[in-house]
C-alpha cells in the first residue's frame, strides 16, 4: 500500500541507495504493523533487478526475510498487548466490545487464510501478525502460514516487477498492484461485514 507523501522517485532513490537493506527494512516495518509503502519498495526492488542494478535473488530473499520477521514482530505485539489496545481504541471510535469480539472470533476462524494471503490486501498486511497475536493463533502455526505466505507474496511480487517491469512502466505497475489489494480489502470487508449486518438485523426482528 503506497502513500501520497512517499513518491515513486523518492522510494525508488532510497532503493537505489541502500538496495537490498531498503528492501528488506522496508517490507519488515510494514509487516510490524508501521505504515510503510513496503509493496511498493519491493515492487522497486523487482524492477531494478529486472534493469540490472540489483540480483533477483538478493531482493527476493531480503523481501521473504522481511516479511517473516515483520510478521513475527507483529505477532507478539499483538500477543502481548493487543487487546486491550483493541479495547481502547474500540472506544474511542464507539465501537461495542461485542463487536470486537465477533471480529477477534471470525479472525480467529479463518487465521490461516488470514496469515497465509494476508498480503495480497490492503491493511491486512499491516495488520495480519498482530490480529493473529490477539486472537492467541498458536504460534507454530502462525510461523507455518507466515513463511509459505511471505515466500508467496514476495516471489509474486518481485517476479513481476523483474519480468512485466520489461514492458509494463513501473508507476502503472504499481498503481495496478495498489487497485487489486484496494479490491481484496473491499472483498474481506464485505465479507465481514455483511454477515455481521445480517445477525443484527435477525435479532433485532425478533
Amino acid at each position: 500500500m503506497s502513500f501520497e507523501f512517499v513518491s515513486l522517485e523518492t522510494i525508488q532513490a532510497i532503493a537505489q541507495e541502500y538496495g537490498y537493506w531498503a528492501v528488506f527494512g522496508g517490507i519488515a516495518l510494514e509487516n510490524a504493523g508501521i505504515p510503510l509503502p513496503g509493496e511498493t519498495i519491493t515492487l522497486v526492488g523487482g524492477f531494478l533487478a529486472g534493469s540490472g542494478e540489483l540480483d533477483y535473488w538478493w531482493v527476493l530473499g531480503c523481501a521473504i526475510a522481511g516479511a517473516i520477521l515483520g510478521d513475527n514482530c507483529g505477532y507478539w505485539v499483538g500477543r502481548w498487548g493487543g487487546w486491550p489496545f483493541l479495547r481502547r481504541l474500540g472506544q474511542l471510535f464507539r465501537i461495542k466490545e461485542q463487536q470486537l469480539l465477533e471480529v477477534k472470533t471470525k479472525f480467529s476462524q479463518n487465521a490461516a487464510k488470514a496469515v497465509f494471503l494476508g498480503r495480497f490486501v490492503a491493511l491486512l498486511r499491516i495488520f495480519a501478525g498482530p490480529l493473529a497475536g490477539i486472537a492467541k493463533m498458536p504460534y507454530w502455526k502462525f510461523l507455518l502460514c507466515n513463511g509459505a505466505g511471505a515466500a508467496l507474496w514476495a516471489s509474486v511480487m518481485v517476479s513481476l516487477a523483474f519480468f512485466v517491469g520489461e514492458i509494463v512502466p513501473l508507476e502503472k505497475l504499481v498503481s495496478w498492484v495498489a487497485q487489486f489489494a484496494i479490491v481484496a480489502l473491499l472483498l474481506v470487508v464485505a465479507w465481514v461485514a455483511i454477515p455481521m449486518w445480517w445477525e443484527a438485523r435477525q435479532a433485532k426482528d425478533m
